[in-house]
């Protein structure tokens, strides 16, 4: 583990400010992204929240922008270097979404931007997958949009498991052990990688040893928010090989 950073260095030390718009219900960004952090005492964390809560959705088909430009313009008034969206909805209705999102919050806050859906498409499209599994904590129909979204970008489903639950919050709730059941029965479909797919779903802590047992990369969509948001700072991301292959890159 990297050393503690001492009080005076962490106001001395050159940083980069990043700040993250994630859903209200979530207990999983946060915790994830100050994990991955400690290895990069340089990245000062920034967190707001739009509204994401229940298990009805007042915007079913887009994003409410309003929100989420608000809370992203919030961030803005930090003079951030990245304000990124750690959260999955686009990835489950079209990416074209998530690009239009990152086209405005550029526009509003002046910083760069990018979102966990496109930086796993990133990845995708980089290592050449075409063939993916899919984990999630969604009901089925849930789960089917998103398998449909990846479609539409050339990804095919070799397989999919969810936990069918729809209540925003009771993802956070899913035990490690259910999750590596689930990666473990996916593996078996032969898929180029896997995706853990919600940003309230606690896959991240299991990738790395997941990875190693199975023989198979994992993006889980929260790791992704953090590895997009460095990676357009420029920065060296091996330090977190603990977190996942995808910082060995």
């Amino acid at each position: 583990m990297s050393a503690a950073i001492s009080p005076r260095a962490l106001f001395e030390a050159p940083r980069h400010f990043v700040g993250w718009v994630t859903p209200s219900a979530n207990t999983v960004v946060e915790r994830v992204t100050l994990g991955i952090l400690r290895h990069f005492p340089e990245v000062s964390p920034h967190f707001s929240r739009t509204s994401v809560v229940g298990a009805v959705d007042p915007f079913p088909l887009t994003y409410d922008f309003d929100d989420m430009l608000a809370t992203a313009r919030v961030l803005g008034d930090a003079r951030l270097d990245v304000v990124a969206w750690n959260g999955s909805k686009g990835g489950s209705l079209d990416f074209r979404l998530d690009h239009e999102l990152v086209a405005r919050i550029e526009a509003v806050t002046g910083a760069a931007s990018t979102t966990s859906t496109l930086a796993i498409d990133t990845v995708f499209r980089e290592d050449g997958i075409t063939r993916f599994a899919l984990a999630c904590p969604y009901v089925d129909s849930y789960r089917d949009r998103i398998v449909r979204s990846f479609a539409k970008e050339g990804y095919g489903c070799t397989a999919a498991l969810n936990a069918g639950l729809s209540d925003n919050y009771s993802f956070s709730q899913i035990p490690l052990d259910t999750i590596a059941a689930m990666l473990r029965e996916l593996a078996a479909s032969k898929p180029q990688a896997i995706v853990c797919f919600c940003t309230n779903f606690p896959a991240a802590p299991i990738v790395a040893e997941l990875e190693e047992e199975l023989g198979v990369p994992i993006y889980d969509t929260v790791t992704m928010g953090v590895w997009g948001a460095l990676r357009l700072l420029g920065i060296d991301t091996r330090a977190a090989r603990d977190w996942g292959q995808v910082f060995g890159r």
